[in-house]
Parts: C-alpha cells; sequence; structure tokens
C-alpha cells in the first residue's frame, strides 16, 4: 500500500478500534488460508525469479482450472509502497481478492513481492538498524525484480504480460513498460504518482520526508533503509479518505481485519515486537518523494503499451494533476485511456463494490481483453 505514517494520535485511536482483534494470535495462519482457499476451480502455486545476485523475487500464481483462457494475456500485479503482495490483492475473504476476480475471468495471475517485501528476499540491512543504512529498495533496484518475473512470465507463456500496479506499484511498472515496450501489451497504472508537479500536502517540500539540511532532497538520515507498521497504522489514511462516519458502508469489516493480518503476516519478525509490526522497505517513499517535488524518474514517451490509468475520486496519494500530466507524455503508447473513479478511495479494489470496487474491476477487465 501507498501510505504516509500517521501520527501518534491517528495510531492511537485506531489502535483503541482494533484492540478487539486478536492480532498477536496465528500470524502465519492467513497466508495458510490463503494457499489452501482453492474452492470454485481456482488455484494458487509459489515460485521465485533469480533478480540480481543473491536477490529471488516471490510469486504468487493464481489460475481458474475451468475459466482460464490461453487467448487471454497473463497479469502481474504490483503491489505499492508498505503492504506487499498478497496482503494487496488476495486476501482470504469475499471481495478481499483481485487477483481471484481475475482468474475467474479468465486470467492467470501472477503476485509479485519486491525485494524486501513479503517472501522475496530481504537485504542483509533488514536486520540492522534501520538509520543504519540508505533506502531499500529504490525504483531502479525494483525495475529489475519486475523483469526477472516479466522474462518468466513470458518465458512460459510465450506472449506479452499485462501489468497492474496500485500507487508506488503503479510508478515502478510505468517504469519497467517505459524501458521494455516490447514486453508491455497492457498496462494499468491506479492512483501513482507522476512527476513533474511539484507539490504535495503529506509528501513534499516542508514535510518530514524533506533534508532538512539539504532542501529538495529525501531525508534518508531519518528514515533510513527500512520502516515498521503496525496493524493499527494501516487505517488512519483509509478511513479519513471515507466520507462518512460509518465506514462499514465504504468496505466490508472482514476485508479490513484480512487485511491487517495479512500485512502483519508477511513478515515472520512481526510478532517478535510489542505491537506486532512489519518491515517495509523506505526505498518506495524516496521515489515517491522525488515524484511528489517535480523529478520525473522515469519518462511514460517510451511506452509502447495499451494504458489505462485510473485515479479514485477520494485519493490521497496521487494528486489530480498526475493523470493529465501522464496522458500527454504516453503519446507513443498503442492507445490511452484515463478514468476517474467516482467516490472511489485509494483502496477502490478492497472496498464495496457500490463504493468503486465495481468500476474499477469493470474497467480493468474491459481493458485487459481489448
Amino acid at each position: 500500500m501507498a501510505d504516509v505514517p500517521p501520527t501518534r494520535r491517528q495510531v492511537a485511536r485506531f489502535g483503541a478500534a482494533l484492540g478487539a482483534l486478536p492480532l498477536l494470535s496465528g500470524l502465519a495462519a492467513p497466508a495458510a488460508r490463503a494457499e489452501a482457499r482453492s474452492g470454485g476451480g481456482v488455484r494458487r502455486s509459489r515460485w521465485q525469479a533469480p533478480s540480481d545476485r543473491g536477490v529471488r523475487v516471490a510469486v504468487r500464481e493464481v489460475w481458474h482450472t475451468r475459466a482460464f483462457d490461453r487467448d487471454l494475456p497473463q497479469v502481474v500485479l504490483l503491489h505499492g509502497a508498505r503492504v506487499p503482495g498478497a496482503a494487496s490483492f488476495d486476501l482470504p475473504v469475499d471481495g478481499g481478492s483481485l487477483a481471484h476476480d481475475l482468474a475467474a475471468a479468465g486470467h492467470r495471475v501472477h503476485i509479485m513481492d519486491a525485494r524486501g517485501y513479503g517472501d522475496s528476499t530481504r537485504p542483509p540491512a533488514m536486520d540492522r538498524p534501520a538509520r543504519e543504512n540508505p533506502p531499500l529498495a529504490v525504483g531502479t533496484e525494483v525495475v529489475r525484480d519486475i523483469a526477472a518475473v516479466v522474462d518468466q512470465v513470458r518465458h512460459r507463456s510465450g506472449r506479452r504480460v499485462s501489468l497492474v500496479g496500485w500507487a508506488t506499484g503503479g510508478h515502478w511498472l510505468g517504469w519497467y513498460a517505459a524501458r521494455h515496450p516490447a514486453a508491455v501489451g497492457h498496462l494499468v497504472i491506479y492512483n501513482s504518482l507522476y512527476g513533474e508537479v511539484d507539490g504535495h500536502p503529506t509528501l513534499g517540500r516542508g514535510t518530514d520526508y524533506e533534508d532538512p539540511e539539504r532542501p529538495g532532497e529525501f531525508n534518508a538520515a531519518l528514515f533510513g533503509a527500512y520502516r515498521f507498521s503496525t496493524g493499527a497504522s494501516l487505517l488512519p489514511s483509509w478511513d479519513n479518505s471515507i466520507p462518512v462516519d460509518d465506514k462499514s458502508r465504504w468496505r466490508d469489516p472482514e476485508v479490513v481485519e484480512s487485511y491487517v493480518r495479512e500485512a502483519l503476516a508477511s513478515d515472520p519478525t512481526s510478532g517478535d515486537r510489542e505491537p506486532p509490526s512489519f518491515r517495509a522497505p523506505t526505498g518506495a517513499l524516496s521515489d515517491s518523494f522525488y515524484l511528489a517535488t517535480g523529478r520525473k524518474l522515469w519518462n511514460a514517451r517510451g511506452i509502447r503499451a495499451r494504458t489505462l490509468v485510473l485515479r479514485s475520486e477520494f485519493d490521497f496519494w496521487s494528486r489530480a494533476e498526475d493523470v493529465p500530466t501522464l496522458r500527454a507524455d504516453l503519446v507513443n503508447a498503442a492507445r490511452v485511456r484515463t478514468v476517474e473513479l467516482a467516490g472511489a478511495t485509494h483502496y477502490a479494489h478492497l472496498d464495496r463494490v457500490d463504493k468503486g470496487r465495481g468500476q474499477f474491476l469493470e474497467e480493468v477487465l474491459a481493458w485487459l481483453r481489448r
């Protein structure tokens, strides 16, 4: 998930709301349930792709034994800045698995974890104090991880792949597609920053992300190589985006509980801390700071794929200006469509069908079939 750290007051408030959830027990159980959840013809398997020396990228593959259509493109899903692949796209509850929905529509789906996330190789620096090292898993590194996964999928299928990225995941996939235009057939960039636009209320200049001694530079000394996130810290940005007091009108509480559990279960060390917390590299935050201050880290003019750009009406991460700015550079894309998801939050694919999820699925499935 792409997210900014909440204030201590927000964490305390939402920590109280989560207090009734048994987050400490069975941290590894959700992942096991996700592997076992294969009813209705949906199957799951795991494999790894070798990236840089010593780095192996974990992939969860999801397909439907009866619905699978070899004529449809195979899809790679990439998470955002904080929560890894399975917790973002394959929750073991109804309405919580984009991977399941795509598989049921006939696609073979590959959920990848960038290095430092989930089941992928964690750099040794993540076992040392965070401030001893610079941000890990910056865009140039993640692009190589994407290449490792795409190469494997293309080798198996013999065809170009389709890529769907959420928030920072969309930024990383766009970067890859611009560098490897022949490998990508369809590209979906969802609630992502693009750069050139200087200004952001929570990520840009004058925030904690800017080095006070070096204006315009990311505050690597403060954030270090990685960060810890508790279950409570995952919810403030989501809740604050929903314009009603009763958040259950926008999202299923079972999806929320599963999202928190799976995020914590993604790190085997989560239970070693009180409260439990999982680690995520800070390279995504570094990339996002530079995008938020107008620095173009990659150029969309290199993209040839059919490109769909989605932005939620109530998104807190991307900016309205990112969409036309990105579209203006997609001059070489085979086709471009931009869509605002009306009434949707940053988490549209996890919200209720009538609060953004339905429109999101309709747009993505139709685009992948073109």
